[in-house]
This record gives structure tokens, C-alpha cells and sequence, in this order.
């Protein structure tokens, strides 16, 4: 919206309150005619929105805006439900090759905030792919893909994760790579809880389809997602000169509520973040990539992460093996997620649903144990770093053997002490950056497992100190062909009694 139109919009308006038009009137008006809908990918505003790489002469160069604006916008196909094959309704396979495409999203209707609400929780569930970039039209068909990846289902026998994308008549294809093929939970009495961290089981899900992959293609495809050939002893290409069954190994041992997701790992797998208030939070991925000052940052992340990652160049290195003239020559390159996008529109749409996503109601109670919780939890110095009312300082705190350049202490919110976590995340990862996010204690009571690379299942876990010890064998992550090792780093509680873990967890569930 103009500075002119702020300004005097109540003179603009005046004739029509006369007039007797509705508040709701007015609300649309203002929206289709008054407002600008921010324009996400500039050159100016992608130069320093993301922090640079561990390496900073890897860090990451997006591709321009005149490439990103030629890329076609996406068009919304009505989607339906995927049904585990034994709770598929009679015929419904037949029914969907039957019926025709339908276009369910027209922007032209998007007024107020609900509409906008509305249609950004359909983006949330709309997957951008139909490639099977992540599991397959056979893979959600056949009994064994569920049975290999514990894939969860809602109680009605539905695989959430993924949907129909009917384009014509007769053409089905399986939609991957939507918001919440990551961020939805599959709750233990089988409702959803959207923007959770998810319980997708998406590396053991990958692992399946790849079983019938040639070797050399299940490296290519493991070495554009993850390779970073410039960190120090390029563990992702030690991975990759492997036998096929050991990185198939490395894969499946990646827990349900972790993902290596593009430019990230299977050796230092990410949790997978809770997005519901994320609206309070300054940075965005586990390392802090990606800066989160307005709903233009949160857009701008979305774009990313829709695989336009792919085609950043990183020095001279590509994930796709290409260079700055390919990309830039202006002729599309078919990669999922890379040869359309969103409109402006839709992704304010989508950012303005995750900002709106509540927390389900709490069902752990305060008590005389929470309020003895809370006391501990103020006395062990927990609010210095999980300062309510976020239970985040929202600052980011170096990795060992990080050191933080000087002019960073101007330019981001940094908390100079390290908790020393495990550093490979944020060391040797194409989305390092040396820090680690301080991350928010809200909603821990629905979340699991912990700690930034999922290392632990259960908050007991986190307080327990024998994790410290090289024979300790992890709850969650431990990586393939390991049977035990410690989960190091932020030590707080370790030394209380049984009595004061046991309320301090009993306040912290009540986040």
C-alpha cells in the first residue's frame, strides 16, 4: 500500500461509509484496490537475506529475479486423498482416472484476510511435484512401502502426506513436496495436527523407492540433495563412494521426526521444525539461514524451499551440475519445484495461513509439580537463552569451532557461548552457517525427538547425563552401522535429583 494511500485512506473512504457500504465491504475493497501484495524475490532483497555459509566463499547465490519471474505460476489443480490400499473406498481408484481437472484456486476471489487464510491452508496441503521425487505412484499402492517406512495414518486409513493431482481425464499423478508433507503430525488418536513437526517418515520412505534404482542413479540423486564437496573431510562424499546398500542404510536410519532435506544431510539429519508460532521467531532453518524480519522473509523461505535451492550456486559448485549461464540463459529446467512457482499472491496467502496456525489445547495442566518446575527452570538460568514469552531469546549461538566474524555482532542477534552440540549440521552442510538457532520450548509437550539432529526421543533423554558417555546408545538418530555414541552438548540439569527433573519436564510439557 501506498504512503499517500495510508495515509489518507479514511478521505478515500469517507464518500463510501456515507454511502452505507459494509465494514466487510470496505475490508475487500481496500484489499483488491489498496494494498500491494509484497514482491518476494528481488535482487536486492535475496543479496543478504539468507547468512552466509560456515565457508563464506560457499555461500549461497540465488538466481536472479529476472529468472524467477520468467518461471510460469503455478496452477492450483483440485487434489484428493491418498488411502492406504486396504481403506481405499470401492471403485475410488476407477472414480478418479474418470473425472476431469478442476482449477480450485482463482486468486481474483482472494479479498480478506479469511480468504486469504483459507487459501493459504490449501497451498499448506498443494504439492508442488508429480515427478515422484520422494515416493511414487506404486510406492502409496503397494502394502510393503507402508509396512518398510511405519507410515503413519489418520484414523480414517489416510496417508496425509501426500495427494491425487488430477490434471485431465484419465491423468492421476502423485503429488509430492507440499508445507505439509513435512509439517503435519499424525496425532496418537489419528487427527492431524498441521504445522507440528511432522511424523513423515520421509528418508525410509525414499529408501523404499530407491531399492530398484541402479546404483550410479541412487549416487546422483543422494549427491545433488546433499553433497557440499568444500566441508572439511566432505563426509556426504565419503557417503556416496559407497556401496548402494550402505547409503540406502544411511536413509532408512534417519527417525520419523527428522528429514535431510535438500542442502542439508543424512549424516546430521534436522529435525524437523514446529512452525506453529513461528511468527515470533527471527531466524528460520536450524542453523539460522535464513533471516525472518517480516511475512516478506517468510515468503521469500518458502520460494527457496520449493527446490529452488537447486539452481543456487555455491562458488562455482551446483547441486545439478550446472553453471550460471544455464541458469540464467532463460530456457526452463525441468526439476521438481524449479520449472514453475507460486505467484507473489499465493505465497502471501500461504504465509499468512502458517502465521495463523494455533497450538491444539494443552492437555498437561499446571500443578503444584509445574509450579516447582518453574521455579527450577528459573533458577538453572533456562530463561537466559528460553526467555518467555517465547521461550526463545531468538538469538543464534556459534558452533564449536565457529568463529564469529566481527562484523556479524552488527548485522544478527548472536548469544556468544556455544552449548557444543554436535557442530556437522551447521559445519558441513550446504545450509551451514557456524550457529545454531536458539530454539523455542513452546509446544514440546506435542514434539519429539530432540535436539537439533533428533538424537534423543524423549525430554527424559535430554536430562539423562549417561548421554554424555561414549557408550550411550541413542534413542532416536544414531546413524547407520553405529551401536552407540554420546549426544553432546547442552548440559543444563543434567546434575538434579530424580524429583526435580521430574517437575521441571512436568512445567516444560505445559509450554
Amino acid at each position: 500500500m501506498s504512503t499517500l494511500f495510508r495515509r489518507y485512506w479514511v478521505l478515500f473512504l469517507f464518500p463510501i461509509l456515507v454511502a452505507g457500504i459494509s465494514i466487510d465491504g470496505i475490508q475487500k475493497w481496500v484489499i483488491q484496490y489498496g494494498s500491494d501484495i509484497p514482491k518476494v524475490w528481488t535482487d536486492e532483497a535475496i543479496k543478504d537475506w539468507e547468512l552466509p555459509n560456515f565457508n563464506p566463499e560457499f555461500s549461497a547465490k540465488p538466481v536472479s529475479a529476472a529468472f524467477y519471474y520468467n518461471l510460469p505460476e503455478r496452477v492450483i489443480y483440485k487434489t484428493y486423498t491418498v488411502y492406504h490400499p486396504d481403506h481405499e473406498p470401492e471403485g475410488y481408484w476407477d472414480w478418479l482416472h474418470s473425472i476431469d481437472a478442476e482449477i480450485e484456486l482463482d486468486e481474483s476471489k482472494l479479498l480478506t484476510e479469511e480468504d486469504f487464510v483459507k487459501a493459504g491452508e490449501l497451498l499448506f496441503d498443494y504439492p508442488i511435484d508429480s515427478l515422484g521425487a520422494i515416493i511414487s505412484k506404486e510406492n502409496v499402492r503397494d502394502v510393503g512401502f507402508y509396512e518398510y517406512s511405519e507410515m503413519p495414518l489418520s484414523k480414517d486409513g489416510i496417508m496425509p502426506f501426500a495427494r491425487w493431482i488430477v490434471t485431465g481425464k484419465g491423468k492421476v499423478y502423485l503429488g509430492n513436496l507440499s508445507c505439509g508433507m513435512c509439517h503435519t503430525k499424525v496425532m496418537p488418536d489419528g487427527s492431524l495436527l498441521k504445522g507440528a513437526q511432522g511424523s513423515f517418515p520421509g528418508d525410509k520412505a525414499f529408501a523404499y523407492g530407491l531399492q530398484k534404482a541402479p546404483e550410479n542413479d541412487v549416487k546422483a540423486v543422494s549427491g545433488f540433495l546433499f553433497s557440499s564437496p568444500w566441508a572439511e573431510g566432505d563426509p556426504h562424499g565419503e557417503l556416496l563412494s559407497k556401496k548402494k546398500q550402505d547409503i540406502l542404510d544411511a536413509y532408512a536410519a534417519v527417525p520419523t521426526g527428522a528429514f535431510g532435506r535438500q542442502g542439508t544431510s543424512i549424516l546430521f539429519p534436522p529435525q524437523i521444525p514446529d512452525l506453529i508460532g513461528v511468527k515470533d521467531r527471527k531466524y528460520l532453518d536450524h542453523g539460522g539461514l535464513g533471516q525472518h524480519r517480516n511475512i516478506e522473509d517468510l515468503m521469500r523461505y518458502i520460494a527457496m524451499n520449493q527446490s529452488l535451492d537447486f539452481l543456487n550456486m555455491y562458488g562455482s559448485f551446483n547441486p545439478l551440475g550446472l553453471n550460471d549461464e544455464v541458469i540464467n540463459s532463460g530456457k526452463p529446467i525441468m526439476f521438481p519445484g524449479t520449472y514453475d512457482r507460486h505467484s507473489d499472491k499465493q505465497l502471501y496467502a500461504l504465509a499468512k495461513y502458517v502465521y495463523s496456525i494455533k497450538a491444539p489445547e494443552n492437555p498437561n495442566k499446571p500443578s503444584q509439580l509445574t509450579e516447582k518446575g518453574k521455579v527450577i527452570f528459573a533458577e538453572q538460568g533456562c530463561v537466559t537463552c528460553h526467555t518467555p514469552p517465547y521461550y526463545t531469546n531468538n538469538k543464534l549461538t556459534p558452533a564449536d569451532g565457529f568463529e564469529i566474524p566481527e562484523e556479524h555482532y552488527d548485522k544478527y542477534d548472536i548469544f556468544d557461548i556455544s552449548v557444543g552440540t554436535d557442530p556437522g549440521y551447521t559445519t558441513k552442510t550446504r545450509r551451514g552457517t557456524g550457529y545454531y538457532k536458539v530454539p523455542s520450548l513452546r509446544g514440546l509437550w506435542y514434539r519429539g525427538p530432540f535436539f537439533h539432529d533428533a538424537s534423543l526421543a524423549k525430554l527424559e533423554d535430554v536430562l539423562d547425563p549417561k548421554r554424555l558417555e561414549s557408550e550411550y546408545v541413542p534413542t532416536a538418530f544414531i546413524g547407520a552401522g553405529i551401536k552407540n555414541r554420546a549426544v553432546s552438548g547442552h548440559e543444563f540439569g543434567l546434575e538434579l535429583d530424580p524429583e526435580d527433573k521430574k517437575a521441571l519436564i512436568a512445567f516444560l510439557k505445559t509450554l
